[in-house]
């Protein structure tokens, strides 16, 4: 297999520091090494490559910008970027495990957790010990998850929680949910363990997309929750879409990695591939799909690198994180399928990856709020007049 070394026309690597590039071509490696080879198997057979969480956990990519004392590598967020970037390249669902395990579970047990519950759980789920999943998305609410119908009511010593959450990652084989419900009709926050009675996790079955993830339902009947499992710092929704914006940041990069293998592998296909006598990379039409690839690509490359900047350096605006999500998420499902144009027939072929990125990338454009969504957070902000209603 030919080593991967990326796309970079505009020599955007000099934008990084060596840390930085050190980080991304060891995971580079990594995926090269231990994902290429077994994902499309998964993919095929529906199945998530589980032996991969120890190996991820060694090289530290879970709360990877977490301080060390929990477990964390204390990188910054344009390492950790590039991180999601690399992780994306070899399959959407290897990402979306690491992208929940560190942005949305420990992240809201970092930022909204007693010091009992960072020291408990957080290195654990550095180690690969124990694995996470995060709960807010309901059957009949995904875009207004205010309108969540799943309860928790005080009770003696606790909490008992009821309602149903739907489309979890990591849900099924997670030992345990960050929950989120409505107390006294404010949204909190909840650990909650596996194995605790009443609650089940079964897993969606019958996906096109996403096939080398897990994604489950969470049930909750009468599930009754210790005082000590509350996220105590948690205060109604904006908790949980300050969650949502950490995993945002990371699908804006990792999309990034969808791209430029579609983009290679196109381009290395149409080099290869003689028609009427020549290459099909010498006709004009051909030579223009790449172009538009390598341009998006490209662009989309300067729009995840000024972000992590900004978040590093405290000037981040969630709205700036739904502008690179939203763009880079139409973009690589753009290029997926233009790829799978420049491959013909090949193109559905799993011997090429490009179709399961395109099926991928259908959910990775939907979830985490919509291309949809996005357009309306941008909107209010630019306008100052909310459209979402």
């Amino acid at each position: 297999m030919n080593k991967f070394t990326g796309v970079d026309y505009y020599n955007i690597d000099s934008l990084f520091s060596e840390e930085e590039l050190m980080i991304r071509d060891t995971v580079r490696e990594f995926v090269s090494d231990e994902i290429i080879p077994i994902i499309e198997k998964h993919a095929r057979e529906a199945t998530f490559p589980i032996h991969l969480i120890s190996k991820m956990a060694e090289l530290g990519l879970f709360g990877s910008t977490l301080p060390q004392k929990y477990g964390g590598s204390e990188m910054n967020n344009v390492a950790y970027g590039l991180v999601m970037q690399e992780l994306e390249r070899g399959d959407s669902g290897i990402r979306s495990f690491v992208s929940v395990q560190s942005a949305l579970v420990m992240y809201p047990i970092f930022a909204f957790g007693s010091e009992e519950q960072k020291e408990f759980w957080l290195p654990k789920l550095a180690n690969g010990a124990k694995i996470g999943c995060f709960g807010l998305t309901e059957p009949d609410y995904g875009s207004n998850p205010g309108g969540m119908i799943t309860k928790a009511e005080k009770v003696a010593g606790g909490y008992l929680l009821n309602g149903a959450k739907m489309w979890i990652t990591n849900g099924t084989i997670a030992d345990a949910a960050i929950v989120w419900a409505k107390l006294d009709g404010i949204i909190q926050g909840f650990i909650v363990e596996k194995g605790t009675k009443g609650f089940s996790a079964p897993e969606m079955k019958g996906k096109h997309s996403l096939r080398a993830s897990v994604t489950s339902e969470l049930i909750f009947d009468n599930v009754r929750i210790p005082e000590d499992n509350i996220l105590p710092k948690t205060e109604g929704l904006k908790n949980a879409l300050m969650c949502l914006n950490q995993a945002r940041y990371g699908i804006a990069w990792g999309v990034v990695g969808a791209m430029m293998v579609c983009y290679d592998t196109a381009l290395n296909y149409s080099k290869s591939r003689i028609q009427f006598g020549k290459p099909i990379a010498a006709y004009q039409m051909t030579q223009e799909k790449l172009v538009y690839m390598l341009t998006e690509i490209t662009k989309a490359q300067l729009l995840n690198t000024q972000l992590g900047r900004m978040k590093d350096d405290g000037t981040l605006k969630h709205t700036h994180v739904s502008m690179a999500k939203r763009n880079n998420c139409e973009k690589a499902l753009e290029i997926a399928r233009i790829a799978r144009e420049i491959l013909g027939a090949n193109g559905i072929l799993d011997e090429y990856p490009i179709m399961r990125h395109s099926a991928n990338l259908e959910s990775v454009k939907t979830y985490e709020g919509t291309h949809e969504m996005h357009t309306l957070i941008i909107g209010e902000d630019i306008t100052g007049y909310p459209a979402f209603e």
